[in-house]
């Protein structure tokens, strides 16, 4: 079986790439686990220098890798530098901070001497998709190499090319072999592979759909997983908020990628006394992202990824519509090749409507009308969703017990949502389970080893 890596903007094909069969897999498994062997015993500062010969890559192949990505997600390069530029930091961040994270955890009890030390599992399995091809996979590799584990990637079959330059990386940085393989897979055999004895762990950023049936599979195998699934981000703007720039950030928000991130704002939950003038100041600032080739440096709104994805967005407008929504632009596909589609503005939009009950993944934002901050949050809930939010005030007095109130695995105040290296990131309720990054994501794939010491004997 072949898969198809297809320019979003241009609809050319770049490249087949063939999957690997069932012996290759097999030898793939074999050489992860022996490397895990060795691997998980050299010191971590010498893990660290590998990592910071990856970020020296990253940095000087920058263009290189950003031209990539654009080709074959369609992302506008300008952000596609910036993905590469985060790739690097989340290395240097794990190989400056990974000893110190994973130091034994003293408990203080007495004369017994107690600690919890952190020991690798072994290879890891993370299934990764397309609308950040280099740095979701980055955020997993960096923390789970510098624990000691081994990784094994299942990459979305449409960027297959950053999937073997990701590989690539790796091996130039020095790696052992072993270390870091690139798999190319059916979904059909990546559960299967999740069932193998050898892999001792799972990691999965997708759809709800997806998390489901990797959790399954790996509840079935009693093994840790983790899923970082969709997300139907409110951002709430109350009476109070600086307006011009909520309505700036919440554009570039909802703009970021083509629309294409789990984590971006989707729902605006403004309240009604300054409903209509956030509305007015919003649609001026989403007028401004206009539909263009993603390698000119000036684009900001490149193509949807796929096809596919661009029909599913189409009808979900379409829906909305017909469910009642006031449309104001857009909804609609742009005529000629690639798949665009125009910036896409809805108003009046209800708890009942689709933008409140589905995750919507592309440049379209939805706003609804909130009688005061409490019916807000009320409002913010009504989602099986809880990945992110963001709230825009100036009374940072009243921020502790709003925040409290949501349910997401992040609130940001006043900014962007966004995955940083210094934070925990992950969701809560259908958004999935398990954190990536800071000190709680590299113990993730981490046996808690609890020892007691008693002396003696």
């Amino acid at each position: 079986m072949t898969w198809q890596s297809i320019n979003p903007a241009t609809e050319d094909v770049i490249r087949e790439y063939p999957g690997h069969s069932d012996r290759e897999v097999d030898q793939i498994l074999n050489a992860s686990v022996s490397a895990f062997q060795d691997f998980s015993r050299i010191p971590i500062k010498q893990r660290a220098e590998w990592l910071r010969a990856i970020g020296g890559l990253l940095e000087s192949k920058k263009e290189e890798l950003g031209q990539l990505m654009t080709a074959e997600m369609g992302k506008p390069i300008t952000q596609s530098r910036a993905e590469i530029e985060k790739c690097k930091l989340v290395c240097d961040y794990f190989a400056d901070n990974a000893e110190d994270f994973l130091q034994p955890r003293q408990i203080e009890n007495g004369s017994v001497r107690k600690f919890v030390e952190y020991d690798p599992l072994g290879p890891i399995l993370a299934i990764m998709p397309w609308n950040f091809p280099f740095w979701q996979v980055f955020r997993f590799a960096a923390p789970n190499l510098m624990a000691g584990n081994t990784a094994l990637l299942k990459h979305a079959p449409n960027v297959g090319g950053c999937a073997q330059a990701i590989e690539s990386l790796f091996r130039q940085a020095g790696y052992p072999p072993g270390c870091f393989h690139s798999l190319v897979l059916s979904n059909e055999a990546t559960e299967k592979l999740i069932g193998d004895d050898r892999i001792q762990g799972v990691t999965l950023t997708g759809s709800e759909t997806a998390g489901r049936r990797v959790a399954a599979r790996a509840g079935e195998a009693i093994k840790k997983s983790v899923l970082e699934l969709g997300g139907s981000d409110p951002c709430i703007i109350l009476a109070d908020a600086d307006l011009d720039a909520a309505a700036e950030t919440a554009a570039q928000s909802r703009m970021l990628n083509s629309g294409q991130s789990c984590i971006a704002a989707k729902r605006f939950i403004v309240v009604a006394d300054v409903y209509t003038d956030f509305l007015e100041r919003f649609a001026r600032h989403l007028k401004t992202y206009t539909p263009d080739a993603p390698t000119q440096n000036d684009c900001r709104l490149g193509p949807m990824a796929r096809s596919d994805l661009r029909d599913k967005l189409h009808e979900q407008c379409q829906t909305l519509l017909k469910e009642g929504a006031r449309l104001h632009f857009g909804a609609q596909p742009v005529d000629g090749r690639g798949y665009f589609y125009e910036p896409t503005l809805f108003s009046d939009v209800s708890a009942e409507m689709l933008a409140a009950r589905e995750e919507i993944f592309g440049p379209v934002a939805s706003v609804f009308a909130a009688r005061d901050s409490e019916h807000a949050i009320e409002l913010a809930n009504q989602t099986r969703y809880g990945l992110g939010a963001a709230l825009w005030t100036r009374d940072l007095d009243n921020v502790p017990q709003l925040i409290h109130k949501i349910q997401a695995g992040a609130v940001f105040v006043n900014s962007l949502v966004r995955s940083e290296v210094h934070v925990p990131f992950g969701g809560v309720k259908a958004s999935g389970y398990g954190r990536e990054l800071a000190p709680e994501g590299i113990r993730e794939f981490m046996n808690w080893k609890s020892v007691v010491i008693t002396a003696g004997g």
